[in-house]
């Protein structure tokens, strides 16, 4: 490793001073705590808490805190990954309250994707340059566990090269109970079938008594804690996620994040923490519920990325702020508040679009490298394990309709789909 350049060092020590001189305007409670971890003290969850709660000043020394620790753990790039969701199947009968993309198999709408279908829509974004595909899907009664190794074949078939990122620990255990082998023996063939990585979600709030409104079967916390920790055992690496702003609270957050890097200290294996705001618009858990919440706050979204960064700081390097869940220009925002990647380009994703979400479905990467760029960072492309594939230089006079006329303003540094 390079030692820091001298003007990096006058650079950090000037930020710091910057950081102690604001928070000598808040209370000294807040202040200890942020001290404290830029001390390199783990940030508890009681505390944790207490910054979920942070107004005015001490939220402006909550975001400034976390933005330096995102610096000095990931430094000025900030990343996006061209991929495209597939959901192969809507059907599911599992009946969790939040969901809005759920349908019965005679309904109108439900859809169930043949293989053929699935590794076509592979091949047309391997054509437009993504080295990700995330296939998701709803728990349909008529599929058998067979199916997923199946859909990785066809895949792989079509598309050698592609890194498949997929299958929620709902899925894994769904495909498990169907195949009637153990979690480990499940994942195991998968990942002998070509699967790369396996999304985090399923996870909502890792709290008992939450879960339990949420959900009428699904997985337990402890079930979602053994599917991630035996990926991870056997080498498969996995996102995380929370999903928030409905029944929770504060002390549902903390502890949520504390038990995400409680298993991240014994297996590593998580690559991202990513938090989902709860998408309200047409989900029925808030249609038929008066007691619901919204979503989360602006303020909520921001301390959320803030506080996510300080928990996980020295264990989870990656904050992802999704996009699609607070629309582009929102999602600037986190970059300055403790996230470092704005996830996928996509091409489709139906779940959020099925909860009421407003944000589309495709940004274009010109689209990411602007809006990274404008956020103050530095652009670069990355796979699905954080390598980065491609650089940018970012020219905020140019605009997009230049870039792609011209190739100015966005100008590639390096040319490589990378290590899939």
């Amino acid at each position: 490793m390079n030692a820091p350049s001298v003007l990096s060092l006058r650079t950090d020590k000037t930020e710091h001073h910057k950081l102690l001189r604001m928070f000598a305007g808040i209370s000294s409670s807040v202040r200890h705590i942020l001290t404290s971890v830029l001390a390199g003290i783990e940030l508890s969850e009681a505390d944790a808490v207490k910054l979920f709660q942070a107004e005015g000043a001490e939220l402006d020394a909550l975001v400034a805190t976390a933005d330096y620790v995102r610096k000095q753990a990931v430094g000025d790039q900030a990343s996006f990954v061209i991929t495209r969701n597939i959901n192969y199947t809507n059907v599911c009968y599992m009946g969790c309250k939040f969901c809005g993309f759920a349908k019965r198999k005679e309904e109108q709408g439900a859809e169930l994707l043949s293989l053929g279908e699935i590794a076509g829509r592979a091949q047309e974004a391997w054509d437009r340059g993504a080295t990700e595909v995330c296939i998701q899907g709803g728990l349909h009664p008529d599929i058998d566990g067979s199916f997923y190794r199946d859909i990785l074949k066809a895949i792989k078939k079509q598309v050698p090269a592609m890194h498949i990122h997929a299958f929620s620990p709902f899925e894994i255990w769904f495909g498990a109970l169907k195949s009637k082998v153990s979690v480990a023996e499940f994942i195991q063939d998968l990942i002998d079938h070509g699967l790369g990585s396996m999304p985090g979600t399923a996870a909502e709030i890792l709290d008992v008594e939450i879960r339990q409104q949420l959900t009428r079967d699904k997985l337990t916390t402890e079930q979602w804690v053994e599917i991630i920790t035996t990926a991870h055992q056997l080498g498969l690496p996995t996102t995380a996620t929370i999903m928030y702003g409905h029944i929770d609270s504060p002390e549902h957050w903390a502890a949520h994040i504390g038990k995400i890097r409680d298993i991240q200290k014994q297996t590593g294996g998580f690559t991202e923490f990513v938090p989902l705001g709860f998408v309200h618009y047409e989900s029925p858990l808030y249609v038929k519920n008066g007691d619901v919440r919204p979503g989360p706050t602006p303020e909520e979204n921001i301390r959320m990325h803030a506080v996510s960064r300080l928990m996980l700081n020295g264990w989870v390097d990656n904050i992802q702020a999704s996009w699609v869940k607070l629309g582009p220009e929102y999602a600037q925002q986190m970059l300055k508040s403790g996230a470092n990647d704005l996830g996928g380009t996509l091409m489709n994703e139906s779940i959020s679009r099925a909860a009421g979400g407003k944000n589309g479905q495709e940004i274009v990467p010109e689209d990411m490298v602007r809006m990274i760029g404008e956020a103050g960072r530095e652009p670069v492309r990355r796979n699905t394990l954080y390598k980065v594939v491609q650089g940018y230089e970012y020219t905020p006079e140019v605009s997009s309709s230049e870039v792609l006329a011209a190739s100015q303003g966005v100008q590639l540094i390096a040319t490589s789909r990378g290590v899939i």
